[in-house]
């Protein structure tokens, strides 16, 4: 009943006419961002966190957040029609989704893609309206050690999780953690590692080392890349919607998807990536003999990962809003922007702001429906939008991120800082190190720090404190465990394979 009333609240939110402009703007541009290779919401949600200075805290979220859950749409689009996957999600949609455009399923493949994200979509908005409020009464439970500890376990569980090298996540971690700590001791008041420069005793700002690493860095990398002239299917786009057979066999790949995404996207550094690649994988283990084998047009691999990267990005919500901790990038963007309103990420955000979590979790609803109403009629226009060559977009992209930077303190500093990190981004694209870890590491990083020593001030300076309370003591004991299989050579084998699989 109590749940009734709060989606209520949350409808009442959500369908104001403000909010609804937000979150169509969000739908649009994440299916837009999703479409164009080379940029993804990280990316995005960079660049647009100065203009959510002019805006209230619920319409900028809802839109923040129709921009992550947009581009999960969006990304299979070109990931079927051009084998491009406009966003490392859809990566593993390419394999199956282009071979069935190149059969002359396009329409198909775009409709099971469409349907199966709005039904992983739904299940994962209810799965947050349910679970969010008795994770947030747990959360109230929670005291200095138990936040550090949950830290610890958050920031292992991204090193493990993420994809790629895991010396590299490890690197990228303690490289966010480092940079976390320039700004001016919370207890001192004394600058740390500033340099006597004015504009770093606050810290390096949020935005400049977001929109540098993933805009700046992903514009160079693909700058990097040679151009390819592919096969855009116009002309095999219609009769969208999918055979009896289609859906007979896209259904259970669907549910499987929905259940593996939304379990994958609480965990720290899941979320839709992991998502898409694990649900690939077991549907190749499950589906023993597929109509049509894997790899050559299969629809199962299509439908099973799309519906798991729409649930994983949707559950990621859960330890961002109940806890204030980040699973993954988009998140640590969350929070930042949540920050950036004044609104202190946690537990107290459901009691203190009722309007903004309810209102946030009611527009997932509404935008996961405006995402199928726009994304089929409008694959003509994205069709087009791909054919725009990339030395035209650019510039223009590049002249955006730089007046939104400039405009965070009508300082050129912030740019300065941003082209720094947009070099430091490439450098991380050649060497093959992937870096959301950094960002967590750099959101986390002052948080651990400032728990760290307020729970040992609380203890007099006593470290068993982290073991003696069970909660913290339960948490460290996951974290340690967590390591511990995951340097079983077994593990690490299926790690790397299931990362693989897609390749």
């Amino acid at each position: 009943m109590e749940l009734i009333e709060h989606l209520a609240l949350g409808f009442s939110t959500a369908l104001s006419l403000q909010n609804l402009a937000y979150a169509f703007v969000g739908c649009l541009l994440g299916t837009l961002i999703g479409v164009l290779p080379g940029l993804g919401p990280v990316a995005t949600i960079a660049m647009l966190l100065p203009s959510i200075y002019a805006l209230d805290a619920t319409p900028a979220l809802i839109m923040l957040a129709g921009i992550y859950y947009g581009a999960q749409y969006g990304g299979s689009t070109t990931a079927i029609l051009i084998n491009i996957p406009g966003e490392s999600s859809s990566v593993v949609t390419a394999i199956d989704g282009y071979q069935m455009a190149r059969s002359g399923r396009a329409g198909p493949a775009l409709a099971t893609a469409a349907l199966g994200s709005f039904f992983a979509g739904c299940v994962g908005t209810l799965i947050i309206a349910a679970f969010a409020p008795p994770l947030t009464e747990v959360a109230f439970k929670f005291g200095p050690a138990e936040y550090f500890s949950l830290m610890v376990l958050g920031l292992i569980g991204a090193v493990v999780l993420a994809s790629g090298s895991l010396v590299k996540a490890i690197a990228m971690i303690v490289l966010g953690l480092l940079l976390g700590q320039v700004n001016t001791d919370v207890i001192s008041g004394v600058p740390r590692f500033s340099f006597d420069i004015p504009e770093l005793t606050d810290g390096i700002n949020f935005v400049a080392i977001a929109m540098g690493v993933f805009g700046f860095g992903e514009i160079i990398a693909n700058l990097g890349r040679p151009a390819e002239h592919r096969e855009v299917f116009t002309k095999d786009v219609r009769g969208l919607w999918p055979t009896k057979q289609d859906f007979a066999e896209a259904a259970p790949a669907v549910l499987r998807g929905t259940a593996l995404g939304s379990i994958l996207g609480i965990l720290p550094g899941g979320g839709a990536l992991l998502s898409s690649f694990a649900s690939y994988t077991l549907e190749k283990k499950i589906t023993r003999h597929p109509r049509v084998p894997f790899g050559k047009g299969a629809i199962q691999g299509v439908a099973g990962p799309e519906s798991a990267n729409n649930a994983g990005s949707q559950t990621s919500f859960i330890p961002m809003l109940t806890l204030g901790i980040p699973p993954n990038a988009v998140m640590a963007l969350m929070v930042g922007a949540m920050t950036i309103k004044g609104i202190q990420p946690g537990p107290q955000v459901m009691t203190s702001n009722p309007d903004l979590f309810w209102g946030l979790i009611a527009s997932m609803w509404i935008g996961n429906l405006m995402l199928v109403i726009l994304n089929l009629p409008l694959i003509g226009i994205w069709i087009k939008l791909l054919t725009v060559p990339y030395r035209l977009l650019f510039p223009a992209i590049m002249v955006f991120c730089c007046v939104g930077l400039y405009t965070l303190n009508n300082n050129a500093f912030d740019v300065f800082m941003a082209a720094g990190f947009g070099v430091m981004g490439y450098l991380f694209w050649k060497l093959g190190c992937e870096p959301a870890p950094l960002l967590l590491g750099f959101i986390l990083g002052p948080m651990m720090e400032e728990n760290l020593r307020r729970a040992l001030l609380l203890s007099r300076g006593d470290w068993s404190t982290f073991l003696t309370r069970p909660l913290s003591a339960a948490l460290l004991l996951g974290a340690a465990a967590m390591v511990i299989v995951v340097a079983l050579p077994s593990i690490r084998r299926k790690r790397e394979v299931a990362f693989q699989d897609a390749d």
